[in-house]
């Protein structure tokens, strides 16, 4: 939620804010008063100008709710304005409520109220401690407008601790009087020194594998590219392409964060959702920007590979008090066979402790957990040479606890097997980024540094004896 900030020594105004209030409140909106007169209504629903008895601020029939007030104006009643007074000095704001306000929302439901708050007792906290010494309080007041611009860019509180942001206060422009009219408002900063950009491009692929005839495996690609640009200037230019290896999957639900300048709509025009599509744009993938101060996702995506990285079989039989597994797990061969980690975990629900476990693993090694529910494959960082390996094993459970783990899908023999790995130096898109791929129009050479990564996020692999939740399921005949 987005707010409206006001001091005795320092305020500051957000008009997108005031529009969007608009837009929610169309012809009963209430406009926001100059200043002066702001402050003179502010000052009488406090009771600060007048104490004389005034009927509609003063009947005991008024619901006291402090510090959230309804401030009176010639147009119309200002509400909500959360104001307080600490010592000699008031500090206030007039949260965006975030529908219409007639009729009057409860105010539990409205966030800005306490994002507003917030952010007036982080003023207050860096603001009091000089609040005896007069040329110290001037200094703070005069840095205030500067940490607002970190704290509150647009209007949306981002930090409410003001001391720990004036500790880098050397590294802030005073925008009051020096800023440059071409700087946009998320570089809230400038910096000074070397260029140097880092992008790092980081890839989850989710999957769902069955093994079942009249059952589609499925599995997709998420990407994010974040990058960190430490340039010189009120408002570089850099323009950093993502670029696809011959066979790579073409990027798709393209999304893009508000600073890129322009785009190719051709990048636009695949979707996941189409899937007779077959003319996806393939790159180079080209995003000029005017990078924020700080680390951004520059783009996210989606893709579909292929094949997923690994294949997987997953086969458990119950016989009598016992349940016998068996496990075969296949990299594919273009995946890149160095992980950081890789491990399978195979979880048994609605069941008492395993009192006995016999098992036969080709590869890595088999933990069971302290709880004594879950299994834990651990595969390491290589798959062998052949690219498969393989787990059988016996288990017995004990009677049912009250740690016993439940889960209402996984009852009988419906269970699946959750991998869990991550590939640095890699993505499954074979998107990457290289040297000549960042260009940047200002002086000195760049430092680049890129990185890649693939993660797994909800990869399951279900036992193919039992039947199990799907997502699209086709009947071959």
């Amino acid at each position: 939620s987005s707010i409206k900030m006001l001091l005795f020594l320092c305020h500051r105004r957000y008009p997108t804010v005031e529009v969007q209030a608009k837009t929610f409140n169309g012809s009963t909106h209430v406009t926001v008063p100059e200043d002066d007169a702001f402050l003179k209504a502010l000052l009488f629903e406090l009771r600060l100008t007048d104490q004389n008895f005034v009927e509609y601020r003063d009947t005991c029939t008024r619901l006291d709710t402090s510090p959230v007030y309804s401030v009176r104006t010639e147009g119309g009643d200002l509400w909500p304005v959360v104001a307080f007074q600490k010592g000699d000095l008031i500090y206030a704001c007039l949260p965006l409520v975030e529908e219409a306000l007639n009729p009057q929302p409860p105010m539990l439901s409205i966030s800005g109220i306490s994002q507003g708050l917030d952010l007036l007792t982080g003023i207050l906290d860096y603001i009091s401690p000089s609040r005896k010494n007069e040329a110290e309080l001037s200094a703070k007041v005069g840095q205030l407008r500067n940490l607002l611009l970190q704290a509150c860019p647009l209007g949306t509180p981002l930090q409410t601790n003001l001391r720990s942001l004036s500790s880098n206060f050397d590294d802030i422009q005073d925008f009051s009087t020096h800023s440059d009219p071409k700087q946009p408002a998320w570089r809230t900063n400038t910096y000074k020194g070397k260029p140097h950009v880092s992008v790092g491009i980081s890839e989850k692929v989710k999957c769902m594998q069955y093994d079942q005839r009249d059952i589609i495996d499925v599995w997709q690609v998420y990407g994010t590219v974040t990058c960190k640009c430490d340039i010189e200037g009120a408002a570089p230019n850099v323009t950093l392409s993502l670029n696809l290896p011959t066979n790579g999957s073409p990027l798709q639900d393209i999304v893009v964060h508000h600073c890129v300048t322009s785009l190719d709509s051709a990048m636009f025009m695949s979707s996941s959702i189409d899937t007779t599509d077959d003319s996806a744009f393939s790159g180079p993938y080209k995003f000029p920007f005017i990078p924020p101060s700080d680390s951004f996702d520059l783009c996210s995506y989606t893709s579909q590979v292929p094949v997923p990285p690994i294949l997987g079989r997953y086969q458990l039989n119950e016989e009598g008090s016992q349940l016998k597994l068996s496990i075969n797990l296949k990299l594919h061969e273009s995946i890149k066979n160095a992980f950081e980690y890789c491990e399978a975990r195979i979880p048994f629900f609605n069941r008492g402790p395993i009192t006995h476990l016999e098992y036969k693993v080709s590869y890595g090694q088999l933990d069971l957990s302290r709880e004594k529910s879950l299994l834990v494959w651990v595969i390491g960082q290589k798959f062998p040479k052949s690219l498969e390996i393989s787990l059988t094993g016996t288990v017995t459970f004990g009677p049912n606890t009250e740690e016993t783990p439940s889960d209402i899908i996984c009852i009988g023999n419906t269970a699946y097997v959750k991998l869990y790995f991550r590939i640095p130096d890699f993505t499954l898109t074979g998107c990457y980024v290289d040297q000549h791929s960042v260009q940047l129009f200002s002086p000195g050479k760049p430092k680049i540094n890129s990185s890649r990564e693939l993660i797994s996020c909800d990869y399951y692999i279900w036992n193919s004896k039992a039947s199990a939740p799907i997502m699209y399921k086709t009947l071959f005949t």
